[in-house]
């Protein structure tokens, strides 16, 4: 076969599976050799705040040189998920003398199809690679790329040719216009001079922060301990190495569209006081939670950091029956008594002297409790709101197995134009081991008044009042009632 043959076989087969550059720069890409560059190697501090909206604050100080006069600066290794438009930039060495005059934000990150569609209409190099006698050689032929839409167009010679296979192409040179990671490029104006520290901050999205909660109840269910923790996600597209991190809890409004609000949250990050692992203070209307000491978060990482904890903080069990307006009558049933759920809810006080008093961030609080051999069970979990100092939770654990609640109206009668009075049983029964206190909890509406009941019971609300029942072990009490009502 001919050689002029043999490269038109070749070709015939060629397709990209592979790229190899032949870099006539740095690769720093689009940055002239008179340009400075500056990457993670000149960074000299780091500083995050992340909100919980998926947002963070991102302060990067660096060492840098700049040439007096007018150049470009590329900001290299920032998030890939920059805000551009929260983006701001000033010399901390000499802010009056460095003046910015043009800011980019290029996101045109080097990929291979990307580098094969930047060399329409120019010079490749399409190589083969082949063995024979057992040993490899390669083969290889300088094509021009016509087209790239769906599949490439090559010339190779007088020829035009598709359907093609390589095992690598070789390209001269990487375009200008591609970066090989998200960049930042200001053209500044230096009047100073040539060493600065430099400072950019800016927010990035898809980092986000929630508190996780541990509840585990003593087996008397009168205490327990408490650890709180920071879950934090990092999906920015870039590690952060050795930063400081700081945590904002609360609601922010419209915060991706305001500059004014990301000003304050940076200036934030040079006040916030530290005071233990997980120091907190008020911020505007949110707290600022402050790590003590420096973290790394890898992109793609999930982290957990303490925030607070307690020991032997007091609880209370409850168990609540709540009841709804549709108990007036059992339709399905006439006669037989309707089933209530009875409720059971873990309840404390975010206080000092319990061992808390820091405010907690919204959260789901998983609840765990010692069994009579010493280890551990998970009994439920809840979710809590941002809960202040001195406020009290109450976590739902579920409904109760052994205390069962049962209800009928045993009495409707009108007594004049508009006035009624009902009657009503409630029987608690209890088949634990130990007394509990059941709080029945009774919707009433119109104008009322409870005109008997077995049992002390307070107004709750308007159209509200509570019964207090305790049910002594493997027995039952029946709360009954009556109230006039008008309507």
């Amino acid at each position: 076969m001919s050689a002029r043959a043999r490269i038109t076989v070749l070709v015939l087969t060629i397709a990209a599976t592979a790229i190899v550059l032949r870099p006539a720069r740095p690769a720093a890409a689009a940055a002239g050799a008179q340009d400075p560059t500056t990457t993670l190697d000149d960074q000299v501090e780091l500083a995050v705040t992340v909100y919980n909206s998926n947002i963070a604050l991102i302060r990067d100080v660096r060492n840098v040189r700049l040439a007096r006069g007018t150049s470009d600066l590329h900001f290299m290794d920032i998030a890939a998920t920059v805000n551009p438009t929260t983006v701001h930039f000033r010399s901390l060495s000499e802010p009056s003398r460095v003046s910015v005059l043009e800011q980019n934000y290029e996101y045109d990150l080097l990929e291979p199809d990307k580098l094969l569609r930047k060399y329409v209409g120019r010079d490749v190099t399409l190589v083969r690679t082949r063995q024979e006698g057992g040993s490899t050689r390669e083969e290889s032929v300088k094509a021009r790329l016509l087209s790239f839409n769906a599949a490439p167009v090559w010339q190779i010679g007088n020829e035009i040719v598709t359907g093609m296979q390589a095992d690598h192409i070789r390209f001269p040179e990487l375009p200008e216009t591609l970066y090989s990671r998200p960049t930042l490029i200001w053209t500044l104006e230096n009047e100073g001079a040539t060493n600065h520290r430099v400072e950019a901050s800016y927010l990035a999205n898809t980092m986000s922060w929630h508190a996780d909660y541990v509840l585990t109840v003593a087996r008397d269910d009168k205490a327990a301990d408490v650890d709180g923790w920071v879950t934090l996600t990092n999906g920015s597209g870039t590690a952060l190495k050795n930063a400081k991190l700081q945590f904002v809890a609360g609601d922010l409004n419209r915060v991706r569209q305001s500059v004014d609000r990301f000003d304050q949250a940076k200036n934030a990050l040079a006040e916030a006081a530290v005071a233990r692992s997980m120091a907190e203070e008020t911020f505007s209307e949110y707290h600022l939670y402050t790590l003590d000491r420096k973290s790394t978060i890898n992109n793609n990482e999930t982290k957990q950091l303490t925030l607070l904890g307690g020991t032997a903080v007091p609880i209370e069990k409850r168990y609540i029956v709540n009841g709804q307006t549709f108990y007036y009558r059992n339709r399905q049933n006439p006669g037989a008594p309707l089933k209530d759920v009875v409720q059971v809810f873990y309840q404390l006080k975010n206080e000092q002297k319990s061992g808390l008093g820091m405010p907690m961030p919204a959260g789901v609080v998983r609840v765990y409790q010692h069994d009579s051999k010493g280890g551990v069970q998970f009994v439920g979990e809840d979710n809590i709101g941002h809960t202040p100092k001195d406020e009290t939770l109450n976590l739902k654990i579920g409904n109760a197995f052994d205390v069962v609640a049962e209800r009928k109206q045993i009495d409707f009668e009108k007594i004049a134009t508009n006035v009624y009075e009902v009657e009503y049983e409630v029987t608690l029964r209890n088949h634990k081991s130990s007394t509990v206190s059941v709080e029945v909890n009774e919707p009433i509406g119109g104008t009322w008044k409870i005109l008997s009941s077995s049992h002390t019971w307070t107004k709750t609300d308007a159209w509200a009042a509570q019964f207090l029942v305790p049910v002594a072990p493997d027995a039952a009490s029946v709360l009954r009632y009556r109230v006039r009502v008008t309507y």
